[in-house]
């Protein structure tokens, strides 16, 4: 009996110590490798992080909120309002981490003005994503929107296109690509450093820091105030991380926090 006492007292006490799982949907850069390196920090703290890739912006989503998965770090909040309204989900923004400007890129043209009339410009077919890149082609001049402030514009919404751009949708994954078939894609900025494009250096125009698409991570309202998550967002919107998104992506990628 005594045996048998010593050994559940053995269980509890290891039940006490053991790392609590924290398991986050990350696209592949720079989200998962943020969280790659907090993840020895929260070990520190008993939080075993768990990163799961996704190249997909719809997945991370729902596996989120079908309590698959315990939060996700991809999006922005437009895109996450626009997914809510359109799915009928209730996630929410946890904190805001770092901003990726949005950038146009081409590999047959060294700057904007070379474009010729009906260049073929490919954007990103989710609606946040599309206006966004909409809006940046107005920031250089090269169409004119109905509503110059409106973030869910379409293609349908301009009413100035000079140029006579040929203006497609497709997945924003797809982008990079197709980046040799066009004359100009509209890329985002995970997906350009997944396809070794130096954003700072490659875009042939960008969003500035002012821009409010910041990237932020995301939970349910079960748990967005667990112990676990908050740990997590010490962790993310620490000096370290703050330095580790400097140094390794120049500019790229913008701290948030």
């Amino acid at each position: 009996m005594k045996k048998l006492i010593a050994a559940f007292a053995a269980v509890a006490a290891f039940s006490a110590h053991a790392a609590e799982t924290l398991t986050v949907a990350a696209s592949p850069v720079p989200h998962a490798e943020i969280l790659e390196f907090v993840k020895p920090v929260l070990a520190k703290e008993g939080v075993d992080l768990k990163v799961k890739v996704f190249t997909d912006y719809v997945q991370p989503n729902v596996q989120v909120a079908e309590k698959r998965l315990d939060a996700n770090f991809f999006q922005h909040q437009p895109y996450l309002d626009e997914f809510n309204k359109a799915k009928g989900t209730n996630l929410v923004s946890v904190a805001g981490v770092h901003l990726e400007p949005l950038g146009a890129y081409s590999s047959k043209y060294k700057k904007l003005a070379d474009l010729p009339g009906g260049a073929n410009v490919v954007i990103p077919n989710d609606a946040t994503n599309g206006g966004r890149a909409l809006l940046l082609l107005q920031k250089a001049g090269l169409i004119k929107l109905k509503d110059a402030t409106n973030i869910l514009s379409t293609p349908k919404d301009i009413v100035e296109n000079t140029k006579d751009l040929k203006i497609r949708e497709l997945e924003a994954a797809t982008l990079p690509r197709v980046l040799t078939q066009v004359d100009l894609a509209l890329i985002n900025t995970n997906y350009a450093l997944e396809a070794k494009l130096d954003p700072s250096k490659d875009a042939l125009i960008i969003e500035g820091s002012d821009s409010p698409y910041v990237n932020i991570l995301v939970a349910r309202p079960d748990n967005k105030d667990s112990d676990a998550i908050q740990k997590l967002v010490a962790a993310l919107h620490s000096p370290e991380v703050k330095a580790f998104i400097l140094e390794k992506y120049k500019g790229a990628v913008l701290p948030a926090f």
